[in-house]
């Protein structure tokens, strides 16, 4: 018989467990419900009281509930991550271990699966059962699936983000388990934080919108005249307006400031960090509005888990038009987005 352990950490407050470990927990109800397996909940936190309190998020699954509490946890680090995951993983013996995908697990999750002689994948987007269980996963910028199953035990998996919708439950009275972990000596110290400007912070997972630049912000307008700083103007409003994530396709991303033999206008806070697509990041928001942008398949595959899809383009015949948007503004994103800025400056004074 299985025994299912959901590793969880907390987020920045210390007191609340993160959302991407709130959707591991769901997984992990639902893989335990398949299996009639027994399911256990590890929690990485602060002090006692705040692993209590992130723990009644979850106190209606039934789960039993450990805690590893340190001062040591405050902050990331491998070598105390790693002596807490192994100590919660021994404390359970647990066959499969689940934990989400995020920078904190992923740094120490395969050195925990090592110390333990288990095996582990990553990138898992959803479980099953049948007569063993099977995890699914993309390759190849998500146009490869593939579906894995191990005998080896223990097997550790790393849920990606946006796969599972987070556990939502009424908070309930939780009785935690405390383990023990005997922590090695650190020669690293968190003196604080650095985070960048809201204005200068493009890239954010947990938005609700997506919004893609393509290279026709770069290009020659109607009036034969080549618009960039007003295009960053417009994009970067925007962001700072309605708090979206900003995407790029592969074309706008590439540009240079200086090419051979020419100079050209860029958006100097683009990377290809924002890329997404073929050979870029496959982001899940909630909705998502394509500019500038064809639609070809290589867009649309970082597309595939944006619910709703929207697109501005002059081309009636864009390849967005081909049932690959939802709906498509037949229109001038320039003064599109210009119209919408000014909609939402209204409404925030």
């Amino acid at each position: 018989m299985e025994t299912i352990l959901v590793l969880t950490h907390v987020d920045e407050t210390g007191t609340a467990l993160s959302k991407a470990s709130l959707e591991a927990v769901t997984a992990g109800v639902e893989l335990a419900r398949q299996l009639s397996a027994t399911l256990t909940i590890g929690i990485l936190g602060l002090a006692s009281v705040n692993a209590a309190a992130a723990a009644s998020a979850v106190a209606a699954t039934g789960a039993r509930l450990l805690a590893v509490t340190n001062e040591a946890f405050a902050q990331p680090r491998y070598a105390t991550d790693a002596a807490g995951c192994e100590a919660l993983c021994r404390a359970t013996q647990a066959s499969i271990v689940l934990a989400p995908g995020s920078s904190r697990f992923v740094r120490v999750a395969a050195g925990v699966a090592h110390r333990l002689g288990g095996f582990i994948d990553t990138h898992i987007t959803s479980l099953s059962s049948n007569d063993s269980v099977d995890a699914t996963r993309w390759f190849y910028r998500q146009r490869v699936d593939a579906t894995i199953s191990r005998d080896a035990r223990p097997w550790f998996l790393l849920l990606d983000a946006g796969t599972h919708a987070a556990y939502a439950a009424e908070p309930g009275t939780a009785q935690v388990e405390a383990v023990d972990v005997t922590l090695p000596a650190t020669r690293t110290t968190v003196e604080g934080l650095r985070s960048p400007m809201r204005d200068a912070q493009t890239i954010r997972p947990d938005a609700r919108l997506l919004f893609v630049a393509g290279a026709g912000w770069t290009k020659k307008q109607p009036d034969g005249q080549i618009h960039v700083a007003e295009a960053g103007e417009l994009i970067l409003a925007f962001l700072r307006l309605s708090g979206a994530s900003l995407g790029s396709s592969k074309s706008l991303a590439d540009q240079k400031a200086e090419g051979p033999g020419e100079e050209q206008s860029v958006l100097p806070f683009l990377t290809h960090m924002n890329q997404v697509g073929q050979t870029g990041s496959t982001p899940r928001h909630a909705k998502g509005l394509s500019t500038c942008c064809h639609g070809e398949e290589p867009h649309v595959v970082g597309w595939r888990f944006i619910a709703e899809r929207r697109a501005i383009s002059l081309d009636p015949n864009c390849g967005w038009t081909r049932g690959k948007a939802d709906v498509v503004y037949v229109a001038d994103a320039f003064q599109v987005m210009a119209k919408v800025n000014a909609l939402l400056e209204s409404r925030i004074s």
